[in-house]
């Protein structure tokens, strides 16, 4: 909240109209990172979903476990916009949110984060089980200590290791049903995990500038844009045939197999696009990255799909 900013009848102000306690409203949800939250939630609710016993918990466990889920996302979120607000202030993308632009005060945005994420945690604990508030509140940790604190700032190898943070929530939504963590989870959190990278390499070729600008380590900073590109080959060849593993051991049927094949082929044809797509002598786009923009679009139609697929599959095949 700004510090300008009055409550209704405080030295004999004027109340504030209604659309600016819906614009501080807003403000309030924004440091949630809604868009992030969404991929977030949708994952937790796929590993909740294959979950043996998963049509057997009752929605009102199931529902408030998903609760759980996007609010410890957005605590951690949250906290992230506390503690860079310094480097978010200086990129263009960033510079217009909460904090920032001065419309939330930065102690005020990390009480809050900190509080959502006892919440979350202590609410999963009681409605589910001890394993998903641990994981839970494993995956908070790793957001905001091993990526924002640590890693963010000091290697260009920040995504490939701080992308163990949003690989939690299919584990998190399993656990949640089943009170354990087994090989599929861990498969699903390797899907996540390897699909990060190429996700945001992507974006990052065409945030090149903001990136420099604040500091921060990105692969196309340290190491350039060819370099970046390689990555994202290599990676995406990663991921094409992890994104099989589930009907490999057995879990998945064919029908998943065949759209997890065609996801794979699909991301490493606009992989192999941007590592060809035309440069300057110093590896920049001359296509105003046009391959990373589409590749980057495209990754989260492969994980959202892919995940719906297995989702799916589970529910019209069974165990």
């Amino acid at each position: 909240m700004s510090d300008t900013a009055m409550e209704p009848g405080q030295g004999g102000a004027a109340p504030l109209p209604a659309s600016y306690d819906m614009s501080e409203v807003g403000d309030w949800i924004a440091l949630l990172k809604p868009r992030v939250m969404t991929l977030v939630v949708f994952s937790g609710l796929v590993g909740m979903l294959v979950a043996p016993g998963a049509l057997a918990m009752h929605p009102v466990l199931a529902g408030t476990a998903i609760l759980c889920i996007a609010v410890a996302a957005g605590a951690a979120g949250a906290i992230n916009m506390w503690y860079d607000r310094d480097i978010d202030a200086v990129m263009r993308r960033t510079a217009r949110r909460p904090i920032p632009d001065g419309r939330i005060q930065p102690n005020a945005a990390l009480a809050f984060g900190v509080m959502l994420s006892v919440a979350s945690v202590t609410l999963m604990w009681l409605a589910t089980n001890l394993v998903a508030a641990g994981v839970l509140a494993l995956s908070i940790a790793f957001y905001v200590f091993v990526y924002t604190m640590w890693l963010k700032r000091r290697t260009p190898q920040n995504i490939v290791i701080g992308g163990a943070a949003g690989a939690f929530p299919p584990v998190i939504g399993w656990a949640a049903v089943t009170g354990d963590v087994t090989l599929v989870p861990v498969l699903l959190f390797a899907i996540i995990f390897a699909w990060t990278p190429p996700h945001f390499w992507a974006l990052s070729l065409w945030a090149h500038d903001d990136y420099a600008r604040a500091g921060v380590p990105m692969l196309p900073v340290t190491d350039g844009a060819r370099r970046t590109r390689r990555h994202i080959l290599a990676y995406t060849v990663l991921l094409a045939p992890l994104g099989l593993a589930p009907w490999a051991v057995g879990f998945a049927s064919g029908a998943y197999a065949v759209v997890a094949a065609a996801l794979g082929a699909l991301f490493l044809r606009h992989a192999l696009a941007v590592l060809r797509d035309a440069q300057d002598a110093e590896g920049r786009s001359l296509t105003r990255d046009a391959p990373a923009k589409a590749c980057f679009r495209f990754s989260l139609t492969y994980l959202f799909v892919l995940f719906a697929a297995l989702a799916a599959d589970r529910l019209v095949f069974g165990p």
